[in-house]
């Protein structure tokens, strides 16, 4: 499994979902332009299974409601890595604290980036279930398209136990073995989450308190998250 050329791939479709919008999402589902099938299908998506690779199947969003300047910003793992470590060492040094920072996800090798880049995704698939959208209907089409993405066995099992795994806070809190781990968990988080909904938020500050990230990090996370 090679999680890290998976998440490049999942974060590259949020950036281009949230920079062409739902066009690139329908066209990539074949949803009608118009009619009956058009309506029928857009309708029984319920807040709609966008399909443009698997992060608009967990978003399950229509026209990227979700993805914006955040998606943009942070869509691909040398971003997340270069904006956590920047991040990072400007609260360091706001602090006025000395010490080096750790290895930034993209400069990791072998088993140390296989490791990183799972914590990444399972905080993603987590963070796009946040605002509980995700009913019986819309797990049985989920479980459908994640079919067809046509990935090898154990990848397909590590995203459906991700997918129907209950949302925990501090359970993905727990895969961050560093604070750069942690800046980078808190980022990838962001990227599909939208602040401005309160269930979503909320998941978000939980998020942040398990990390044990400062209030004034998670503000220069954020700062470097924007456009």
């Amino acid at each position: 499994m090679d999680t890290s050329a998976l998440l490049n791939q999942i974060l590259k479709t949020g950036r281009d979902l949230a920079t062409k919008g739902q066009d690139l999402a329908e066209k990539k589902l074949g949803v009608p332009g118009s009619g009956a099938t058009r309506d029928a299908m857009l309708s029984g998506m319920g807040k709609g299974v966008a399909a443009a690779g698997l992060l608009a199947i967990l978003l399950g969003t229509k026209g990227g409601r979700r993805l914006t300047g955040s998606a943009i910003k942070l869509g691909s793992l040398a971003a997340i890595g270069g904006l956590a470590y920047k991040a990072y060492q400007d609260w360091q040094a706001k602090q006025k604290m000395v010490g080096g920072t750790g290895q930034r996800v993209d400069q990791l090798t072998g088993p140390s980036a296989e490791q990183r880049g799972r914590a990444l995704l399972r905080a993603l698939i987590a963070a796009a279930k946040a605002d509980g959208h995700i009913d019986e209907k819309e797990q049985a089409t989920i479980d459908n398209q994640i079919q067809k993405l046509n990935l090898d066995t154990e990848t397909l099992h590590f995203i459906k136990d991700e997918v129907d795994r209950p949302l925990d806070a501090r359970e993905i809190a727990a895969g961050a073995d560093s604070p750069e781990a942690a800046a980078e968990i808190y980022l990838t988080s962001l990227a599909v989450i939208d602040v401005a909904d309160e269930k979503e938020r909320a998941y978000l500050n939980e998020l942040a308190a398990h990390l044990k990230l400062a209030s004034d990090l998670v503000a220069e996370l954020e700062k470097q998250a924007k456009t």
